[in-house]
């Protein structure tokens, strides 16, 4: 048996849907309460098959700690991510809503590759769509394949 990033238990040749623990989501709760009146946009990429069930345990935090959330859709062509999971945010600065975020996935080994929207990046259309029709939006959260 082995453990994966998430902390996740599986076999070697079978891996585990990704999930956040009950324990992960209470830490990321706290975390995330400092930051308020946040808006976040959820994209997944359908062709993975545990990515909708990942983008919602994202969604149910944001919601719990009453941040604005565009619920997750799919999306093609979301930004690469070795680790599956990718913060997009727009121009240079990260959002600190953001950074905390990640730093809080890095305590269990979760992590979420940083994309900024520069001009020399090329979006995927459906995801830039979203951040262009969503300009309160902080960030989006991306789950790719793993």
């Amino acid at each position: 048996m082995v453990a994966d990033a998430s902390g996740t238990v599986g076999s070697a040749a079978e891996k585990s849907p990704r999930r956040l623990t009950t324990h992960q989501k209470a830490v990321l709760i706290q975390v995330l309460l400092a930051f308020s009146d946040e808006t976040v946009t959820v994209r997944y990429l359908a062709s993975a098959s545990d990515a909708l069930t990942y983008a919602e345990d994202f969604s149910t935090i944001f919601k719990a700690i009453n941040w604005t959330v565009v619920p997750p859709e799919p999306a093609e062509n979301l930004p690469d991510s070795s680790s599956g999971l990718a913060i997009v945010v727009r121009g240079e600065k990260l959002p600190a809503s953001a950074e905390a975020l990640r730093d809080a996935l890095r305590i269990y080994g979760i992590e979420a590759q940083i994309t900024r929207n520069e001009s020399t990046l090329c979006w995927p259309s459906k995801l830039a769509g979203s951040l262009a029709t969503n300009p309160a939006s902080s960030f989006a959260l991306a789950v790719t394949k793993p």
